[in-house]
């Protein structure tokens, strides 16, 4: 089964003299198939593509594996820059690692065996996350991750993590995880209304679901996920990344929230959130709500195409994940 590997860079060229040779050492134990890694550059201000053209020089002599750089011409966010890599992907498979994430050994042969089930669209890994309070150093505290669980509540799909006793999962990270490419192709990878960053992989898995594919949960496929040196909240302020999340939650239902009642519900329980939001002062809420609601023309035509696909109410769905 031959496997392609995409990092999305942006700004990070310290994470990836530090992760990218650890994913090269992992490539190089494949003995599968043919192996590619595809690093994306989303138009960094940094000294990333040097960086990366400079490792990856000092791996060519390595014929087990084939190496691509890619480089954005502009910013573009997650969602288009990993549609444009996995377009160029020549993997059965491809797996999706931030720079922040860095594989553990043996990463790789149980993650690639759940796709001898020809149902299975996509595996997460165990997301060994070091959490760091915001401006702190030194060892931060280990929470393992990757298993998601959720439930639809006053209009909105509330997500959290699942314990990792188990391998179903209501979603796959965008930062660690597997994907069959000939089902990723069909239902038309991320949806690129939500970039920059967040609720795309959720998107993405919730419209798997319920297009009637399988995604599961690996357990023994382990990342060490360091949050806080990643891209997002380096560039990004807090506000900034509230009002993205607002958006993106809002799109999430528009598109994806078929069933009548879950429709009714949002209607009933609307009012109920600006209020809510209005008493706080939480600006971002609204602010979310306006880039969303300009977005509403697009988010209908993606919704009439997702549900083309759909074979599963959401009731159906989420009964498995409560």
């Amino acid at each position: 089964m031959n496997v392609s590997i995409i990092i999305p860079n942006y700004n990070g060229e310290d994470l990836l003299r530090k992760n990218l040779p650890k994913v090269i050492k992992i490539a190089e134990s494949y003995r599968r198939g043919n192996i590619e890694i595809i690093v994306i550059d989303d138009c960094s201000t940094d000294n990333s593509v040097k960086v990366i053209k400079d490792l990856i020089q000092i791996s060519e002599s390595n014929h087990k594996i084939s190496f691509k750089i890619i480089q954005n011409e502009k910013n573009l966010g997650f969602p288009p820059t990993v549609n444009k890599a996995a377009r160029q992907a020549s993997g059965e498979i491809f797996i999706l690692l931030n720079t922040d994430v860095s594989p553990e050994e043996n990463f790789l042969e149980p993650l690639i065996k759940n796709f001898e089930d020809h149902r299975v669209f996509a595996v997460g890994c165990m997301d060994k996350s070091i959490d760091l309070p915001a401006g702190k150093a030194g060892n931060g505290k280990i929470v393992f991750r990757g298993r998601g669980l959720g439930r639809w509540e006053k209009g909105f799909l509330v997500h959290k993590r699942g314990e990792i006793d188990k391998n179903n999962t209501l979603w796959v990270s965008g930062g660690s995880g597997a994907f069959r490419k000939s089902i990723w192709d069909k239902l038309s990878g991320f949806n690129e209304l939500y970039a920059p960053f967040y609720w795309e992989d959720i998107d993405l898995s919730y419209r798997a679901l319920k297009s009637g594919y399988k995604i599961v949960f690996e357990s023994q496929s382990i990342v060490v996920h360091e949050h806080e040196k990643g891209a997002i909240k380096s560039k990004y302020s807090d506000f900034a990344i509230k009002v993205i999340s607002y958006k993106n939650q809002f799109i999430f239902v528009w598109e994806n929230a078929t069933d009548l009642f879950l429709e009714l519900s949002y209607f009933f329980w609307i009012p109920y959130h600006f209020i809510k939001a209005f008493l706080r002062l939480d600006f971002a809420f609204f602010l979310g709500f306006l880039r969303a609601l300009i977005l509403l023309p697009k988010i209908i035509q993606s919704s009439f195409r997702a549900q083309k696909l759909f074979i599963k109410s959401d009731k159906e769905l989420i009964k498995e994940f409560l």
